[in-house]
């Protein structure tokens, strides 16, 4: 199978994560794996190791990447080929497809109406607890990142993506709070209609 057999799932936009994870730095599919289940699994995108070995090996006989180093038990490390860098480049410059959204958690929200006034409440402080975790994880994530030397400097592999995950969190925290508001002015205006 070759790229365009790709081109209409998610083994595209794996393969191009793949890509920019080795454009970082040469790695093994160990390594790979872990950095992005660090940097890009809760926030960007999924992939099990499952997924990630096939691809690999799918890039290399694309002529993406290389391996460059075989170690004990198999072990091989990667390197971006000068192809492998081309065809990042145009799929980052590229214009997006159309965005599939399935969010489990704003289809709830869609669906509150059913709850009653308090069990809505509790969803939503749930997810505004939710949110606000998930701001300070990524606050810590940054934190660290800005710390560390890197050849790019704060422009790095990633970080522009966590300061996005940063302000959706932000945003998700003040629409729940909006939201929670909304709710009391919906109880406060139904009491008063008794």
């Amino acid at each position: 199978m070759r790229l365009a057999d790709f081109c209409h799932d998610g083994f595209v936009t794996l393969r191009h994560a793949l890509l920019g994870l080795l454009e970082d730095g040469h790695a093994s599919g160990y390594d790979l794996t872990a950095r992005f289940e660090k940097s890009l699994h809760a926030y960007v995108w999924t992939a099990r190791q499952s997924h990630v070995y096939p691809e690999l090996n799918r890039m290399i006989a694309d002529h993406l990447i290389e391996v460059v180093e075989q170690g004990a038990r198999g072990r091989r490390t990667y390197a971006i080929t000068e192809s492998g860098r081309q065809e990042l480049r145009k799929w980052l410059l590229t214009p997006a497809g159309p965005r599939g959204v399935r969010d489990e958690r704003v289809l709830r929200i869609a669906l509150i109406s059913a709850l009653s006034e308090e069990d809505a409440r509790r969803l939503i402080l749930d997810y505004l607890a939710d949110a606000e975790a998930a701001e300070a994880e990524l606050l810590g994530v940054a934190s660290a990142a800005d710390a560390e030397d890197h050849q790019r400097g704060r422009l790095r592999f990633g970080r522009l993506a966590l300061e996005y995950g940063i302000r959706s969190f932000q945003a998700q925290q003040e629409w729940a709070r909006w939201a929670l508001a909304q709710l009391e002015v919906a109880t406060k205006t139904s009491e008063s209609e008794r």
